[in-house]
């Protein structure tokens, strides 16, 4: 989810302090009916991992989004919260177009763009959103943490896709860039070619370093470095 502020020096002091790893892997959202809410997530590509019912009084069943390390479970007695009430599930995307597309072309509701206006939470009904406001279309400058489209799954739990491609400073060092899948990668080659055809039309030539223009690039957007010009 989006983080607006940073104290970095506290970041790296946590970092260096703390050697257990706490890896989040599983979020549970409550569901209604098991067997329409598993349809629905195998319709979204998303892989199946686990259907263990030992018993007639429960079930669990995990799901886990392309590229994700972390999965979400639902099932009969697996938690007493009230069917749809998990919101502000964040799925962060590389490419919001093609993610909403994606979604599209499997028969899926999904949200046209938005972005927030303001930097106050949207309210009751979207204690998740950072906005005051919904605003029609991706952000106009198109920053990185500013880009959502929404869904929801029969119950109504709610998901959001927020599109991420530079992170803020403190949140990846530079020597552990890594991606998630081949297409976040691809986005990420893409960008930086973008972004390499604009310094060669600055610099007037063929640049034949370009690959280490590209690595360069990638990781210090990665980081959340200043990028290269």
């Amino acid at each position: 989810m989006a983080t607006l502020e940073i104290d970095s020096d506290a970041a790296a002091k946590s970092s260096k302090s703390h050697h257990v790893d706490l890896k989040l892997e599983v979020v549970v959202i409550p569901v209604s009916d098991v067997d329409r809410t598993k349809a629905f997530y195998a319709r979204l590509g998303w892989r199946l991992d686990a259907d263990f019912a030992p018993g007639d009084d429960w079930r669990v069943i995990q799901f886990t989004p392309p590229g994700s390390a972390c999965s979400v479970i639902f099932g009969r007695n697996v938690t007493a919260a009230a069917p749809g009430s998990a919101r502000g599930l964040y799925l962060i995307v590389s490419d919001l177009e093609a993610a909403r597309k994606d979604l599209l072309d499997r028969g899926i509701d999904v949200s046209e763009p938005f972005h927030g206006a303001g930097d106050v939470h949207a309210g009751p009904d979207e204690p998740y959103l950072f906005g005051s406001v919904r605003v029609s279309g991706a952000d106009p400058k198109r920053g990185s943490y500013r880009s959502f489209a929404s869904f929801s799954d029969p119950d109504g739990n709610g998901w959001l896709f927020q599109e991420v491609t530079t992170r803020l400073p403190g949140r990846i060092e530079a020597d552990d860039t890594t991606f998630a899948s081949q297409t976040d990668l691809a986005a990420a080659l893409r960008r930086a070619s973008v972004a390499h055809g604009e310094h060669e039309k600055r610099t007037g030539g063929h640049d034949e370093n370009w690959a280490d223009w590209y690595a360069d690039y990638i990781v210090r957007e990665q980081a959340g470095q200043e990028l290269p010009t």
